[in-house]
């Protein structure tokens, strides 16, 4: 099985503007595709950092000199690479969103076509996992999950029908959670509902907006002047983030302005969005909604 079939590969390497004695980080390696070709384009000079918190990727390590394997979650991008003493590099890539290979193992418990475990943690270091999310939360915060997460509109529901579930019992797995939910399940709409539903359970566990602010604010201070941010993203939570950080530089209001009225800001972007073909959502029906975002630091 294919660990991971990487969406927009050359497009998202294309944006990087490869320079063959630069230094370039893949914050989210898993099977190894992007990173594999940004090792192609690069000299012997070059060097690749690349970020996975979940171990399991750690057995496709690349057996080349130039390439860097770091099994941590890339909200510690700045920490870990002034360990490697580098303090700024030429381009940073992420490939937003879970794996093939995470959902294709069904006790990660990230797909909604196996019965597995409520874990869904990306790092099994990681002590939150999905069983304490819905076992544990209270009904506000579960319904936040739902609404902020899900986008469900009606989450206060869903958190009420769960809380209500496991006094009598908690719930174990993904088939218990969806039998307990199946009245928000009209057959028509099931599939999506329940993935919004995943999302937003996976999105708490691995505490996935929280990261991605984190690391979008770490790479504009790491970037060189003329350096380039390519990032894939899966669902509008996340693009919403990088679309308003790289115009703005910031995720809510609007960037100063200098003394002739024109504002500040510290990202130009490249191309306008860039999302997969026709072909490639055939081969890889993941990709089906990924979009690409390219900017380079000013």
């Amino acid at each position: 099985m294919e660990y991971h079939n990487p969406v927009l590969l050359l497009s998202s390497v294309d944006g990087l503007d490869i320079k063959p004695d630069g230094i370039y980080v893949d914050v989210t390696f898993g099977g190894g595709g992007h990173s594999k070709e940004i090792l192609r384009r690069l000299g012997p000079n070059g060097k690749l950092f690349a970020f996975d918190q979940d171990e399991d990727a750690l057995a496709n390590a690349l057996p080349d000199d130039r390439f860097v394997l770091i099994n941590e979650n890339f909200r510690f991008l700045k920490r870990f690479l002034r360990f490697h003493n580098i303090k700024s590099v030429d381009g940073i890539l992420a490939d937003l969103g879970v794996s093939s290979h995470q959902f294709d193992v069904a006790e990660r418990g990230f797909s909604t076509r196996f019965d597995a475990g409520l874990d869904m943690r990306m790092s099994q270091k990681n002590e939150l996992n999905a069983y304490r999310v819905v076992n544990e939360y209270d009904q506000t915060n579960l319904s936040g999950v739902f609404l902020d997460y899900g986008e469900l509109k009606n989450a206060p529901a869903i958190a009420r029908t769960i809380i209500e579930a496991r006094l009598e019992r908690p719930i174990k797995n993904t088939e218990e959670l969806k039998n307990v939910l199946g009245r928000f399940l009209p057959a028509h709409k099931s599939n999506k509902i329940l993935a919004q539903m995943y999302q937003a359970i996976r999105i708490e566990v691995n505490q996935e907006i929280d990261v991605l602010r984190e690391f979008l604010e770490q790479s504009l201070e790491i970037l060189k002047p003329g350096g380039r941010l390519s990032v894939i993203s899966y669902h509008s939570l996340e693009d919403r983030l990088v679309k308003r950080f790289v115009k703005n530089g910031m995720f809510e209001g609007e960037p100063e302005r200098d003394f002739f009225g024109n504002f500040s800001v510290p990202f130009k972007t490249i191309e306008k969005l860039i999302v997969p073909d026709f072909a490639e959502i055939k081969i890889n029906n993941r990709a089906r909604s990924a979009k690409l975002r390219v900017a380079e630091k000013i």
